[in-house]
């Protein structure tokens, strides 16, 4: 539901600002394929169809009639394009004069095309400062949340077990985590975690370390018990921890890991390490906050639209061959769905929680709309504009030169494009479609 309002509040966009310039729109239709219902209001004819991946606005004139001197010799590609042109001009009727989206000017038409993704940026905002504003985001403390009992290598056959730390494995070489039995060459348990050995318990509030004392907001005091622990690899570090009410003075030794200390890091770096996980709240932001935090979700969002097409082989592979689908690789509408579903069945999640994630989510899938909807490629809102802004460049250097103005782009000329375009769009969600049934992401990933 909440991406179907996305959706018609994207189109209604597009709507609001063709009628503002006169363009007449017959259609305004969220979803694709047979009609599940629809009303007439004046011109236009409002629906919903039956498949909820997207919608339209049809706007009468949205292909120009053939240029003046445009070769009449038959060719395969000439016909294909004069039969869509055919098609786009039946809706033309005498009464149009004047209002078709060709004849408007070049920035009324790359207003009525910009509003649609602007809508869902805008949308995306307001979630984004109601979710941080009202919800707040989840900010780690300096409170101990978990303290595992023993260091286990990623290799280690026993990770999934409850009993890990009391199995005995080999410690190093080239079958290091195998289970073997104690006694044999290079076998032994698991040893303790430097926060278990050194006294550490679930519950324990840090409250200084090295010496000094940790700042009192929560995500500050964690970053700072961060960077200690992350520098002091092999060297003995005093913390001072709360529990039950009083102080209590601790002495742990960090241990080297390796570790991706960021999104773009090309190789692990050794950091210390010590074992525990510190707990979460929710923690509400200033409205001062709300800019940056969309501007950081916008760049990553960026990046994950660039990261589409070599993310697509991996998605091929946990559809049809089984592999393990990667939780941060590309996710259609069902998978999007159904994780949704999971979130909100999960008893382990309160309800404010539940809501947090909702418009979360509702604001991430308006911002890729807003992305990826802008993109220079025809059919998107974004190829029209690109269209828009190369016809005003040709007319204003035709001026320069003392020529007369070409008239109205052909944009009927990039309909072979629209339809390659649309095949791939349609063979991705395919993908999607696939992928999200046979191996969908959970929230157990």
């Amino acid at each position: 539901m909440g991406l179907l309002c996305s959706i018609a509040f994207h189109e209604a966009g597009h709507f609001f600002w063709a009628r503002r310039f006169g363009m007449r729109v017959p259609q305004f239709m969220v979803g694709f394929g047979p009609t599940l219902w629809s009303r007439r209001r004046g011109e236009t004819e409002y629906g919903l169809k039956a498949v909820p991946l997207g919608g339209y606005i049809r706007i009468v004139g949205m292909i120009p009639p053939a240029e003046e001197g445009e070769s009449k010799r038959a060719t395969r590609m000439r016909s294909f394009i004069a039969e869509v042109r055919g098609q786009a001009l039946n809706d033309v009727l005498p009464s149009d004069a004047g209002r078709v989206f060709y004849a408007k000017p070049w920035w009324q038409r790359v207003i009525v095309m910009f509003a649609g993704p602007f809508h869902n940026l805008v949308l995306a905002v307001v979630f984004f400062t109601v979710l941080l504003m009202g919800f707040g985001i989840l900010t780690p403390t300096t409170t101990v949340s978990e303290l595992p009992a023993c260091v286990l290598p990623s290799s280690a056959q026993t990770l999934d077990r409850e009993d890990a730390c009391e199995i005995p494995i080999v410690q190093s070489g080239a079958a290091a985590g195998t289970v073997c039995e104690l006694g044999t060459a290079g076998c032994a348990l698991p040893p303790s975690t430097p926060a278990a050995a050194a006294g550490f318990r679930p519950g324990d509030t840090i409250v200084a370390i090295g010496g000094e004392r940790l700042p009192t907001d929560p995500g500050d005091g964690w970053t700072a018990v961060q960077e200690v622990i992350r520098g002091s690899a092999g060297t003995p570090v005093d913390v001072t921890v709360e529990r039950n009410g009083r102080e209590l003075g601790l002495t742990v030794t960090p241990i080297e890991n390796l570790v991706r200390t960021s999104v773009d890091a090309e190789a692990p770096t050794a950091v210390g390490y010590i074992g525990v996980a510190p707990a979460q709240i929710y923690e509400r932001q200033p409205i001062g906050a709300v800019p940056a935090y969309i501007g950081d979700v916008f760049v990553r969002s960026v990046d994950r639209l660039l990261e589409i097409p070599e993310r697509i082989p991996a998605l091929f592979r946990a559809a049809f061959l089984g592999e393990e689908r990667d939780p941060e690789g590309p996710i259609g509408v069902v998978g999007v769905s159904r994780l949704s579903g999971e979130v909100f069945a999960y008893a382990g999640l309160e309800t404010t929680e539940k809501v947090a994630f909702f418009f979360s989510l509702l604001a991430g899938v308006n911002l890729v709309l807003f992305l990826f909807n802008l993109l220079p490629i025809y059919p998107l809102d974004g190829g029209h504009i690109a269209g828009a802004l190369y016809e005003k460049a040709r007319a204003t250097v035709a001026r320069l030169l003392g020529r007369p103005d070409p008239g109205p782009f052909d944009i009927a000329r990039l309909m072979p494009v629209a339809y390659a375009v649309a095949g791939l769009f349609i063979g991705l969600s395919l993908l999607l479609l696939v992928a999200d049934i046979v191996n969908p992401i959970t929230i157990a990933q």
